[in-house]
């Protein structure tokens, strides 16, 4: 709550928070402000002080009233966003936001990796760092820098496939999961996030209509657009997408693409059945068109998930991954596997925008995984998660919520009964970042959905809170 203090006053301290969350696209241009009534019962103070406050906003720039319909988040659009708060005038103003990213997929972005307090985080996309504390990695890295690989690997440009010995690794992990990639048609990359980027440049023209399933990742929604495609969402079902609606797009459209996490997916948790995916691929062969198959969460999976890659042999499918999820999300190590017809196109689209890859942390990667101390610490990881997954369902049902999908993999999705958009503002004010369902849907609709992280989700003091943010 807000607290009197002897440099700030409460309507400078509720300017200041509002003005915060607006440059960090926690509120993002467009949304509407709590009114004035409901914000001075949220934050324990009078309707005079809110009113104040949002006078100092207006005069900042950072927010519009509209008549009779409340306050809201200026668009960038329309001008500059200021830096400037109530006693700093001079503060450097915040670049006009190009509308080449869309301004909920921004809050999105921004959200997710804006610390909000030292609390776990419900809304993370990633396991907590302790989880991912090591001593392989470290060690690894150190064997390189101490030999000559360091000089080898960092004084000139790597090899425009990624490192060698990493793409013989990798193709060996794939041969694990019947995906049939030898190294030469492995292209390691920035992150999964990278090779999705790389796969939709090659492939895709602004206007081409790209299949996605929804709900999905809000990244790949805003990522997409960005590039100008025609985004197409595919109900996502617990054995696979609705492929009624596919054969739709099919016939109407002609989809160039079709992306899909088949297992674990996100948020839902759920994992693509043999009889589905075989359905996919059939589509996919009468309507030439190319899947992108997300497989990020790998090393969380069950044994013997059902992959369209490996069903398909690499023909219509391309396959990506990557380790954010399990090893280290800032060595940003990710990788695609294609057939040889499309492989020097993604390598080239690779070169026009990085050049190469970091081979030192990509060698130390390969050391790790065939020494087989990526496979153990997955091992662990699953386990440890497995626990916390059954607490945090024991505290949300505990709490009045429900699961609209059977909890499985890192997040589960969760029905409050609320509207989660609304919700997620007033659990920012107790130091929590929530991702609200409508987040995972292309248009954004209002939602009682949302997204957590059981890692992060089996403490009960952030359960009591939500209870009563709830009410």
């Amino acid at each position: 709550m807000l607290t009197r203090t002897a440099t700030q006053s409460l309507t400078e301290q509720l300017a200041a928070r509002f003005a915060e969350r607006i440059r960090d696209r926690l509120l993002a241009p467009g949304a509407r402000l709590p009114s004035v009534r409901e914000c001075a019962r949220l934050q324990g103070v009078s309707p005079h002080t809110v009113v104040a406050a949002y006078d100092q906003l207006l005069a900042q720039g950072l927010i519009e009233a509209r008549r009779q319909r409340g306050f809201f988040v200026r668009d960038a659009a329309h001008g500059d966003i200021g830096r400037a708060t109530a006693g700093a005038a001079d503060a450097p103003a915040v670049p006009m936001v190009s509308n080449a990213l869309p301004a909920d997929a921004s809050s999105l972005i921004r959200g997710m990796f804006h610390r909000q307090s030292d609390k776990s985080q419900p809304g993370m996309g990633v396991f907590p760092p302790d989880w991912m504390d090591s001593t392989f990695m470290p060690t690894a890295l150190r064997r390189l820098t101490g030999t000559r690989a360091l000089q080898e690997l960092s004084l000139q440009y790597g090899e425009p496939a990624g490192d060698s010995a990493l793409r013989r690794s990798l193709s060996q992990k794939l041969a694990g999961i019947n995906v049939p990639a030898p190294p030469e048609q492995i292209l390691t990359t920035i992150g999964a996030t990278h090779a999705l980027d790389i796969v939709s440049r090659t492939l895709l023209r602004a206007g081409d209509p790209v299949m996605v399933e929804e709900p999905g990742w809000a990244i790949e929604f805003a990522r997409l657009e960005a590039l100008g495609m025609r985004i197409l969402p595919v109900p996502r079902r617990a054995d696979g997408p609705d492929l009624e609606v596919m054969a739709q797009y099919c016939a109407a459209h002609q989809p160039k693409l079709f992306v899909s996490v088949s297992v674990l997916h996100n948020p839902t948790g759920y994992s693509l059945t043999p009889g589905s995916a075989h359905r996919v691929l059939q589509l996919a062969n009468q309507h030439d068109f190319h899947i992108v198959e997300d497989d990020t969460y790998s090393h969380l999976a069950p044994e013997h998930a059902t992959r369209l890659s490996a069903l398909d042999g690499l023909q219509r499918t391309i396959y990506v991954s990557g380790f954010a999820k399990i090893l280290a999300p800032n060595w940003r190590i990710g990788f695609l596997a294609a057939k040889p017809a499309l492989f020097g196109r993604l390598m080239e689209t690779k070169l026009l925008s990085t050049l190469t890859t970091p081979a030192l942390f990509e060698r130390a990667l390969s050391a790790c995984i065939d020494q087989g101390q990526l496979r153990r610490h997955a091992e662990r990881v699953r386990l440890r998660l497995d626990g916390a997954r059954a607490r945090t369902v024991k505290l949300a049902l505990a709490h009045g919520c429900s699961f609209a999908t059977e909890p499985a993999g890192l997040f589960g999705w969760v029905e409050t009964g609320v509207d989660t958009d609304a919700l997620t503002q007033r659990m920012l004010d107790e130091g929590y970042l929530l991702a609200p369902g409508s987040l995972f849907h292309a248009r954004r609709p209002p939602s009682t959905l949302m997204r957590i992280n059981f890692a992060t989700t089996q403490d009960a003091a952030f359960w009591k809170v939500f209870a009563r943010v709830r009410g």
